[in-house]
């Protein structure tokens, strides 16, 4: 049986620096998406075909739900690529790693077998990055909105106790969420990874089937959370400067 690693695990080192399994899929994916992206845009037609109809239906339907949660045609338009970019890409990642063929590649490392590939959102490093991102991005769109005194006055305010107690919280909150965001994604996904490991094992034949897919609406409804809560987050932010 597949060894099950907590950590992501070590496959090459580019002088001191340790490139992992993860951080390999990582940047597979990336490459992919790059590439999908450009030929994309070429075949982009006046009158679409079905590919491209059923994305701009996405798009439009994604565009409308932000719409109804920040309260504006034109933020859901200027925050729509960074929600877009988190969602896809964190789907692509979690999709990723139960790719047919993906654990059938394997390294030769410090006299064990290790997978080549993992899915990159079963390692903390990965869902942690995409967290502070998350947080720090929600945060500059706020500083956008009202100005960078304003909006770090929320968390740093000497008018009163009452002021600088709240703006305690809502700065622990803020370090809470990244917390949150990236155990959240890290522990669905490493758990999926995890039991689908254990099921091929046991019975490697018609049984897994019906928990592959079940991963597969798990990576997809992870991926929508996060950037769910990234928005909920931009539309708190800009709403309450706004009220002021």
């Amino acid at each position: 049986m597949e060894e099950i690693s907590l950590k992501a695990q070590e496959i090459f080192n580019l002088g001191s620096f340790g490139v992992t399994n993860s951080l390999f899929s990582t940047l597979a994916v990336s490459l992919a998406l790059i590439m999908t992206a450009f030929i994309a845009r070429s075949k982009i037609k006046l009158v679409p075909g079905t590919i491209q109809s059923g994305v701009e239906m996405s798009a439009e339907w994604l565009l409308g739900l932000m719409e109804g949660m920040l309260g504006s045609a034109k933020k859901a338009e200027q925050y729509f690529p960074l929600v877009a970019t988190i969602f896809l890409f964190i789907m692509a990642c979690n999709l990723s790693g139960i790719l047919p063929g993906v654990g059938s590649f394997f390294i030769e490392q410090g006299g064990q077998d290790v997978p080549l590939f993992r899915s990159p959102a079963a390692d903390l490093n990965f869902t942690l990055a995409f967290a502070v991102i998350s947080v720090i991005m929600t945060n500059l769109i706020g500083m956008a909105a009202a100005g960078v005194l304003p909006h770090i006055s929320k968390f740093i305010n000497f008018s009163n106790p009452i002021n600088f107690f709240i703006g305690i919280l809502e700065l622990v909150s803020e370090f809470a969420k990244i917390i949150s965001l990236s155990f959240r994604l890290f522990g669905n996904v490493f758990a999926g990874e995890v039991l689908l490991t254990i099921i091929f094992f046991l019975v490697p034949y018609v049984i897994p089937l019906p928990f592959l897919f079940l991963e597969i609406f798990v990576g997809m409804v992870q991926s929508f959370v996060f950037a769910m809560l990234t928005l909920v987050s931009i539309s708190l932010h800009t709403a309450l400067h706004e009220e002021h």
